[in-house]
C-alpha cells in the first residue's frame, strides 16, 4: 500500500507457490521479501529470483533477526527508511554496488 501510494506498481504474492509463480516473470524492477518469511523460504525464493530475473532483492527483517544473502536489507519498522531506501534502488538502475557507491560514498563496503 505505502508502494502503491508513491505511483508504483505492485504484485503481490498470497504464499509461497504465488511467489515462485511470479518468479518466472521476468518483468519486475525489485523483488521485495517480507519479514515474516521463513528463512529456509526467503533462501528458496531468492535462489528461484536468481535463475530468472535480474531485479535486485530487498529483503525486511525486523532488527536482530538473520540477515539473507540478497541485494538490499531494510526494517519493516522504519517506514521512511524503507520507501526512501527503494526509491534509491530504483533510481540508480538495480545495482547494489551503485547504490553503495550513491548512499555511502565510493571506496566504502556494502552492509549486510
Amino acid at each position: 500500500m505505502l508502494l502503491e501510494q508513491r505511483g508504483l506498481n505492485v504484485t503481490s504474492a498470497l504464499g509461497f507457490t504465488q511467489a515462485i509463480a511470479h518468479c518466472n516473470t521476468p518483468d519486475f524492477d525489485l523483488f521485495i521479501l517480507g519479514h515474516s518469511i521463513p528463512i529456509s523460504d526467503k533462501q528458496e525464493l531468492i535462489s528461484a529470483f536468481r535463475r530468472t530475473c535480474p531485479a535486485p532483492i530487498l529483503s525486511l527483517e525486523r532488527h536482530g533477526e538473520e540477515k539473507v544473502p540478497c541485494d538490499f536489507h531494510s526494517s519493516p519498522d522504519e517506514p521512511e527508511d524503507f520507501l526512501a531506501t527503494v526509491d534509491r534502488i530504483l533510481s540508480v538502475g538495480a545495482s547494489p554496488k551503485a547504490f553503495e557507491k550513491q548512499v555511502r560514498g565510493p571506496g566504502h563496503a556494502p552492509q549486510s
